[in-house]
């Protein structure tokens, strides 16, 4: 506190009840391509609804059905994936200009082009897609500028063979906003019918899917505090396209997308217009695509994440999630599947096509989980059975673990290791070849008569014995370590001395009891004072606290002994008096 230059009160507050907190542990993070949505930007989804509406609206395609399924597959345990959409360099955003070649991946990049204030010189067109892809290709844009009731009453307009009066889509003509009045302007206001023209989005051509009544052609018009100007309408709200120049642009470039103080806005040469897109263009994402969109989830300072999926992922990417991603961050696990020309029709090669793949990745890590292969499961939307890899299903374990238990229990087993959706196996191995595999760190998918398909290992893929060769472990830390880092950030700056040591200890120590008791942990010390902090480290402005952790161990493995005595014989003299 300050000191005090004359009598007087001073009060003043210490706040000591800082406490270790919660931590996420079951958010999902996963970079895969999808035919629409917003690319190279992390989305949160939180079930396979908001999945199919934000990247699939018509259903995934062949080339993104199998690891669209493996985020569903998470989603069916979870309800937080964060999701990347990644897209090769060729494709490309439809557009109102057949000659543009036009490629903008999401909202940001958009605003971050100016075109949402300045337009782009008529280079695009009035309108453009609002995400790269071929379905953009589906979508008509209909307009009507004029305050003539007569006019607006009998106009129509067509999209996919379906003709609409005006009059049934909005009640009445456009005329001046208040906004624009009170400003001295006039004729600002239009409308806007967005439709699926192509059926490509809905399956039924002509749906109408947006409609923007009443937008206001001048950039600073409010409506309710809110902007007015349409093409931040369509910024703010649309699903579909984003405005880039006037309707019109020849005619009406001098006075659209002006402000509105005395400005008579220019209407369009037709009441109503017709704009349909084309040029957008679909392309597959390629490794480097894919290592861009995970690239997004390296900065564990601005996402925070728990489980890395990496769905049907070449060893190019894997590689890269397991060096830059899960094991640079240090907070989350990886999961990884073989290449399912290991697995799927291999039959009695599978094992030995599995060595391969581990041998193709060149480290290990106790940050990464293998499985045993890829399940065989229906594809709703396509009406066909497909496969898809495992690595989904094995995180989506860890979130119902985490729901029904702790992060610190095993998902493997069957009280908590029970797979979802599943047909049959690719590979169901038997118990020779659970040994095999799991002494290599991958963990055995099998399917038992009766029941079900079980995950039936722990292990994470590291070659070095430790307890953090076990999921549960490795999944421990994690929380401990995220969650005290976090309280203990508010001992910096602070002076290095017994009293903001002994507040460390009285912070951890609560905490550190609570999983023991919960079961994560079976002894712990936590020591922070003269012994670790010595001259020496304060002198050098650090600050140390040792935690000493001896963490609970799951069960792999399982003796029952039967012994057979004779009739009338006394079992303690077999096996001693009881205890």
């Amino acid at each position: 506190m300050s000191f005090q230059l004359s009598p007087g009160e001073n009060v003043t507050e210490l706040d000591l009840t800082t406490i270790v907190p919660s931590v996420a542990t079951t958010a999902g993070a996963f970079a895969a391509y999808t035919q629409w949505g917003p690319a190279q930007k992390i989305t949160t989804i939180t079930d396979e609804i908001a999945l199919v509406n934000t990247f699939a609206p018509a259903g995934p395609d062949a080339n993104s059905a199998v690891n669209f399924l493996v985020a569903a597959s998470f989603l069916s345990y979870g309800n937080n994936l964060q999701f990347v959409r990644a897209v090769g360099a060729n494709s490309r955003n439809a557009t109102a200009n057949t000659s543009a070649a036009y490629s903008n991946d999401n909202k940001d990049t958009f605003q971050a082009s100016n075109y949402l204030s300045t337009g782009a010189g008529n280079t695009l067109g009035a309108f453009a897609a609002r995400f790269p892809g071929a379905l953009g290709n589906s979508l008509q844009i209909d307009t009507f500028d004029s305050s003539n009731t007569t006019t607006f009453n009998s106009a129509t307009f067509t999209s996919g063979g379906v003709t609409r009066n005006w009059n049934t889509v909005v009640n009445a003509a456009p005329t001046t906003s208040a906004y624009t009045q009170a400003a001295g302007g006039s004729n600002d206001e239009f409308h806007i019918v967005i439709t699926d023209a192509g059926g490509l989005f809905t399956g039924t051509k002509g749906t109408v899917l947006e409609t923007f009544a009443w937008v206001s052609k001048a950039s600073d018009a409010q409506i309710n505090s809110n902007s007015n100007f349409w093409k931040q309408v369509l910024f703010d709200q649309s699903k579909y396209v984003f405005g880039v120049d006037a309707v019109d642009y020849l005619n009406n470039y001098s006075t659209w997308n002006k402000r509105a103080a005395g400005v008579t806005f220019g209407r369009t040469s037709s009441a109503a217009t017709t704009t349909t897109l084309s040029g957008g263009r679909d392309d597959m994402a390629t490794d480097a695509s894919l290592i861009n969109g995970f690239s997004l989830f390296q900065n564990k300072e601005s996402i925070d994440i728990s489980l890395t999926l990496t769905g049907d992922a070449s060893v190019t990417v894997q590689q890269y999630v397991i060096d830059n991603i899960v094991t640079q961050r240090a907070d989350n696990v990886g999961f990884i599947s073989p290449p399912q020309t290991a697995v799927v029709n291999q039959a009695g090669q599978e094992a030995a096509n599995i060595t391969t793949w581990l041998g193709s990745l060149s480290r290990s890590s106790t940050y990464v989980v293998a499985d045993s292969g890829w399940k065989y499961m229906f594809d709703k939307y396509n009406q066909t059975y497909r496969w898809i890899p495992l690595n989904g299903d094995i995180a989506g374990l860890c979130v119902n673990t985490d729901t029904v238990n702790d992060p610190w229990y095993s998902p493997a087993g069957f009280n908590r290791g029970a797979i979802k959706n599943v047909v049959k196996l690719a590979w169901n191995p038997s118990k020779t070849f659970r040994d095999i595999l799991y002494a290599q760190g991958v963990n055995p998918v099998v399917s038992f008569p009766g029941q079900g398909t079980v995950l039936f290992g722990d292990k994470t893929l590291t070659v070095k014995p430790s307890a953090f060769d076990r999921i549960n472990v490795r999944r421990l830390f994690i929380v401990l370590e995220k969650a005290i880092s976090r309280s203990a950030q508010f001992s910096l700056f602070e002076f290095n001395d017994s009293f903001t040591q002994a507040q460390f200890i009285a912070l951890v120590t609560p905490f550190l009891r609570e999983v023991l008791g919960r079961r994560g942990i079976t002894a712990f010390k936590v020591v922070c004072d003269s012994t670790n902090n010595t001259p020496a480290v304060i002198n050098a402005n650090q600050f140390v606290g040792d935690i000493y952790i001896q963490p609970a161990r799951s069960t792999n493995f399982i003796q029952l002994n039967f012994v057979a005595v004779g009739t009338g014989v006394d079992f303690n003299t077999i096996v001693g008096t009881a205890q």
